[in-house]
Formats: C-alpha cells, structure tokens, sequence
C-alpha cells in the first residue's frame, strides 16, 4: 500500500507544482521583467496603429523613478510609480516646440493623455500595454524596431 501511495503522491504533486507554475506565466506579465531600461516606442494609440518612423518614444528609469522621452515633437519627462502592474505616470513637462506635421501634433496629444491616464499595464515580450482605469489599452509600445 505504502508503494502505491508514494506512486501516486510523487506525480500529483509534481503536476501541481507545474500547473502552478503554469498559472503564473499565464498572465502575460513577468514582474522579474521590468519596464524600466528599455527605450519604448509608440506602435499604437487605442486601437489605431501609428505609422512607422514615428518618433513618439518614452524610457522609465527606475534609479530616479523618472520617464523621459518624446511625444513626437516635444520632449516630454516625469516621474512614475510602479508596484506589480500598476502604473502611475505624475504630471508630465513638455518642450513646446510647434509640430509642423498636424498629424503628429495630434497623435503627440494623445500619447501624452495616454500616460497621462494609465493606471496599470500589461507586459509581453517586447511589448508594453498601458491600461487606463477601465482596463482598456489606451497606447502599445514597442521595445524593439518596427
């Protein structure tokens, strides 16, 4: 009896402990993989992408618990808060330099709005999506070239 037992615990438990496992990568999120270090650029506003060669970019930093980047035209810097999935970018200062593309003028606005609004975020291998209050994906960065 004492053999069948052992039979039988050894595989329960070793399929609990991969399904627990299993759970945890099933998030789409890995605290082990910060969003500070790498450069993020803009590849969507909401559910419109943003055409390639876009300048639109931002980088956390996580010694100073500073973001820095361009909306496009503008520089653009900051702090943020982040514990787990929330995300909490504080009030942003801005270059204002005038955009001579109106398009870009208007997708910096509404990149700024954007961080402005995030609360919390999803992480994918080298894409970053920020969610606003609702849960809804206000903007999606791109860590590598698009």
């Amino acid at each position: 009896m004492r053999s069948f037992a052992r039979h039988i615990a050894l595989p329960v438990l070793a399929t609990a402990a991969l399904l627990t496992t299993l759970t945890g990568c099933g998030s789409g999120i890995s605290l082990d993989e910060p969003i500070e270090g790498p450069v993020w650029r803009l590849a969507q506003l909401g559910d419109e992408p943003i055409a390639p060669g876009g300048d639109a970019q931002i980088q956390f930093d996580r010694s100073s618990g500073r973001v820095s980047g361009s909306g496009g035209c503008n520089r653009v810097s900051g702090t943020f808060t982040r514990s787990g999935i929330t995300l909490k970018i504080g009030q942003l200062a801005s270059t204002r330099m005038a955009c001579a593309d109106p398009v870009r003028g208007a997708n910096e606005a509404q990149f700024l709005s954007a961080l402005q609004s995030t609360t919390s975020y999803s992480l994918a291998p080298g894409r970053l999506a920020l969610l606003d209050a609702g849960g809804r994906t206000v903007a999606t960065l791109s860590s590598g070239t698009r």
